[in-house]
């Protein structure tokens, strides 16, 4: 009987410790897992949540897990400096983005250069006979005192409360979003009524409409460069994205596509699918050859 309790005890131990064992392995190999998954911020604008679609469909597409968070500029650099993500794909400096790199740059990785076009400014219709910012004052009334601007979180709207006070505009900017921005524009437009709106580059505004900045003899708003940005010692970690990030550039012509095949589908997804698709090749070709045997 002592005997048979014995191996009942040592049965018992070998489950106990095998059951521990295998929650372990599993505790482990969750953690690899969420290791492994590469999180992208977006903000949230056109071209930027255009890139890091089709972006994540590349990197799924090769086998690589990844998740795109959009958020608030601010707390895509607080988010990077800290560690709970890996990649911004749009990091515009020196001036834009200059508060956030200031207070984080030195715990951020700059990786590559999506696109070295950018720029921004005050942007009208190319009917409205104007072309300085010096000469809104005198056209108040015809643009009912508005700027028309996109959320506070982004800096185009603190350079433009600059430049409200630096030309000393008798103007209100209108905060707002992407999208509301883009309907007053439509509206405006297909009325030939005078409007003027935060704008930039790139953007698919400027391939459906014919529209001009307006002079800004200041020099208030920037060109700039988008840098892609990452957490520090991401690229150390996972040599790859060294190569990928380091090649991955969108000239003029690819972003224009992009934008305007997002534009022109009303599903995001599906459209980064077909642009996806169309362009899988371009993509493909700047990634490390490991990562596609």
């Amino acid at each position: 009987m002592r005997k048979l309790h014995a191996t009942i005890g040592i049965l018992l131990m070998i489950s106990l410790a095998m059951a521990v064992f295998s929650c372990k392995n599993a505790s482990q190999k969750d953690q690899k897992d969420q290791q492994e998954e590469v999180v992208i911020y977006s903000g949230n604008w056109a071209e930027t949540i255009a890139m890091t679609k089709v972006t994540e469909l590349a990197l799924e597409d090769v086998g690589i897990p990844t998740r795109m968070i959009l958020i608030e500029p601010g707390p895509i650099y607080a988010s990077l400096a800290k560690g709970d993500g890996d990649i911004f794909l749009e990091s515009w400096l020196p001036q834009t983005h200059a508060e956030y790199w200031e207070k984080y740059g030195d715990q951020l990785d700059k990786a590559g250069i999506s696109f070295d076009y950018a720029s921004t400014g005050l942007v009208v219709p190319e009917y409205v006979n104007i072309n300085s910012i010096n000469e809104l004052n005198a056209n108040k009334e015809k643009f009912d005192g508005r700027i028309i601007g996109i959320g506070s979180g982004a800096g185009i709207h603190k350079d433009t409360e600059r430049a409200i006070e630096a030309y000393g505009l008798e103007y209100k900017q209108i905060t707002s979003s992407g999208p509301a921005m883009m309907a007053s524009l439509k509206k405006a437009v297909n009325q030939k009524q005078w409007v003027v709106i935060t704008g930039w580059k790139p953007h698919h505004k400027w391939a459906m409409y014919d529209l001009k900045y307006l002079e800004d003899p200041k020099g208030i708003y920037p060109t700039e460069k988008a840098y892609i940005i990452t957490r520090k010692g991401f690229t150390q970690e996972k040599p790859g994205f060294k190569e990928f990030l380091g090649n991955f550039y969108m000239n003029e012509q690819h972003l224009s596509d992009l934008m305007m095949t997002f534009e022109n589908m009303e599903d995001e997804d599906k459209a980064a699918q077909k642009w996806y698709g169309e362009h899988k090749e371009l993509l493909q070709s700047w990634m490390p050859k490991e990562w596609l045997d």
